[in-house]
């Protein structure tokens, strides 16, 4: 078994945890001896991943309200990520810039348990089901796959709340707050007006996320390769750097190819949008009107600029937090390199 093949000695013994334990307790808690990759691994992995999306997206939620509002209205808001944040400020005040934190620190702390949680559960169980030295010779196809399975699942959580988010920014009159937007939209639409925007943000998530694992992975991998290093070989100040950089590239990749899904979620979600009939009438409606070039474009820079510094920071939150729980990030391994 794969915690075997990794093995990482304890260097405390294991101790019962009280079903009452509070959660920090609970994910301060070693695996047992013997177990590098157990339910308490992935349990540290999920929570790191909710506290790592829910930091970063909320951090840049300045920037994702000049980029919605670029996206849903490029003729009032053209003048530039810059133009767009002091004609924000000028005409609704400062704190307009944070329209929709309340639902974006929610969605994206659900959304990143599920996702690096997965991804962690997901790659893992492909090695423990290919063997180690078929898993690093597939280990970019397991990427695309555990990214996939685990990012389908968080959107599942995540949709709801973006719907919120969005319906907010568009009209910042919509709602005062989290709970009256859920409200609202349960009300005017039902539930599923809370998955309208299901459609695009699995042709956004999915395809970004597995970009962003699979470039970052492989990025991270190059860089050891020139630096003739490897994560188990290299200080944490190191592979904090190596996590960053590769984020970076990573985000910036993942942008520009979920780019085109992100300007329809953005779209479909302002209220009116792509008139009445089914969800994938109105997104074929909306994209018609907009233009495929327009789509790819409009709003891109912004959307570089935040998902490149969001993804980086993922990457180098995750692996801190990971670290300050007492686990040690899952990475392939060349077998042949022992």
């Amino acid at each position: 078994r794969i915690g075997h093949v990794y093995h990482i000695k304890q260097q405390h013994p294991p101790h019962p945890i009280s079903k009452m334990a509070p959660l920090g307790s609970v994910l301060l808690a070693p695996s047992p001896a013997g177990k590098t990759y157990d339910s308490m691994y992935f349990l540290k992995g999920a929570a790191a991943g909710g506290i790592c999306c829910s930091i970063t997206h909320g951090a840049l939620t300045p920037v994702d309200v000049v980029k919605t509002r670029v996206q849903l209205d490029p003729v009032k808001y053209n003048r530039g990520l810059v133009g767009g944040f002091k004609q924000i400020i000028g005409e609704e005040g400062a704190m307009a810039l944070t329209t929709g934190l309340g639902a974006t620190v929610v969605g994206y702390f659900i959304q990143g348990w599920f996702k690096f949680g997965g991804v962690e559960y997901f790659k893992i169980a492909a090695v423990d089901a290919l063997g180690e030295e078929k898993a690093w010779e597939m280990k970019t196809p397991i990427y695309l796959g555990a990214a996939a399975g685990a990012e389908f699942i968080a959107d599942m959580f995540l949709c709801p709340l973006e719907a919120v988010r969005i319906r907010g920014v568009s009209d910042p009159t919509f709602s005062d707050g989290l709970a009256d937007g859920f409200s609202k939209i349960l009300k005017q639409e039902g539930v599923m007006g809370f998955y309208a925007g299901l459609g695009p943000i699995l042709f956004k998530q999915v395809p970004y996320t597995m970009t962003k694992f699979a470039v970052q992975g492989n990025m991270a991998d190059v860089i050891y390769n020139a630096m003739g290093s490897s994560p188990k070989q290299s200080s944490s100040s190191t592979n904090l750097g190596v996590s960053l950089l590769s984020g970076v590239i990573a985000g910036v990749a993942s942008a520009i190819i979920s780019h085109p899904a992100d300007t329809l979620l953005s779209k479909v979600n302002k209220k009116g949008a792509g008139g009445e009939g089914a969800i994938f009438t109105r997104l074929g409606r909306i994209a018609s009107e907009t233009g495929y070039m327009k789509l790819c474009t409009v709003g891109l820079l912004p959307r570089c600029v935040m998902i490149g510094t969001l993804t980086a920071g993922q990457f180098g939150i995750f692996d801190t937090v990971m670290g300050a729980l007492g686990a040690s990030k899952f990475h392939f391994t060349d077998p042949n390199e022992k």
